[in-house]
């Protein structure tokens, strides 16, 4: 299928790795120009060369931290226009709400609210101008069944949907829409960090640990960044301009409600 969007530009955050570049590299496979931005240079330069030696698309490698507005300032002043925006950031660490401050809460509504709000408010108005623009949020499979220890995650990103789905309305009559993206278990390094936190409290080894929790998974397996990057690039094409302000949930059917 032709997703009719080569030659766009697109903006993506934390594509250095991950689900991040996962959705980077569906992109560019796609014939889209990518700006990706992420924190760690080093990294952040091999996906670059190795995108640009796989596509030929024009590929920018922007170190930032985009929970910053310095960092967002820099990821723009490389992309001030894209067609495309890709909001993705680190999930907050786990613990027991009992021990958060407010400092903790505000970094995670930063992270994980506030920036990707002022990211789409920096871009939106630009991409109805102009009778196209796609925008995705990864977020997590939290938003719709929340995890306890994930408290941090479960309210920031909360936030940022109930304010997704009101502005999705207002920008699809204009070829704008936003989409949300909730990822499950991916085979990600965030993943293979719980998995060594869960051996070392139980004293399994990591490969007992992470062949259990894949047996919990209704698939018997984690997700690939692959996966998750084709349903992003799908969400940005130009088949997808009827699909507005939902929540696309990504975990293996994990998730047990009906709606």
């Amino acid at each position: 299928m032709d997703l009719g969007i080569k030659g766009r530009k697109a903006l993506v955050c934390g594509a250095s790795k991950g689900l991040g570049r996962g959705c980077a590299e569906a992109l560019a496979a796609e014939g889209v120009d990518v700006i990706i931005v992420a924190r760690n240079a080093e990294l952040l330069e091999q996906t670059a060369a190795q995108l640009r030696q796989r596509y030929a698309v024009q590929v920018i490698a922007v170190v930032a931290d985009i929970t910053t507005e310095a960092g967002r300032a820099l990821a723009l002043q490389a992309c001030p226009s894209p067609d495309i925006l890709v909001n993705n950031a680190g999930g907050p660490p786990p613990g027991d709400f009992r021990n958060w401050e407010r400092d903790d809460w505000i970094k995670a509504l930063d992270a994980n609210m506030l920036s990707p709000i002022a990211l789409i408010k920096s871009t939106v108005d630009g991409m109805m101008a102009r009778g196209f623009g796609r925008i995705v949020n990864i977020t997590s499979s939290a938003v719709k069944s929340p995890i306890d220890i994930l408290g941090l995650s479960n309210g920031a990103r909360s936030g940022l949907t109930g304010f997704v789905a009101g502005i999705a309305r207002k920008t699809v009559a204009h070829n704008v829409t936003i989409n949300n993206l909730l990822p499950g278990p991916f085979d990600t390094d965030r993943l293979q960090s719980a998995i060594l936190a869960g051996a070392t409290a139980s004293g399994k080894n990591v490969e007992q640990i992470r062949a259990e929790r894949m047996a919990q998974n209704p698939a018997g397996r984690f997700g690939t960044a692959e996966e998750f990057g084709a349903m992003c690039a799908f969400l940005c094409s130009r088949h997808a301009s009827f699909m507005s302000g939902q929540n696309v949930l990504m975990d293996g059917g994990a998730y047990p409600g009906t709606f």
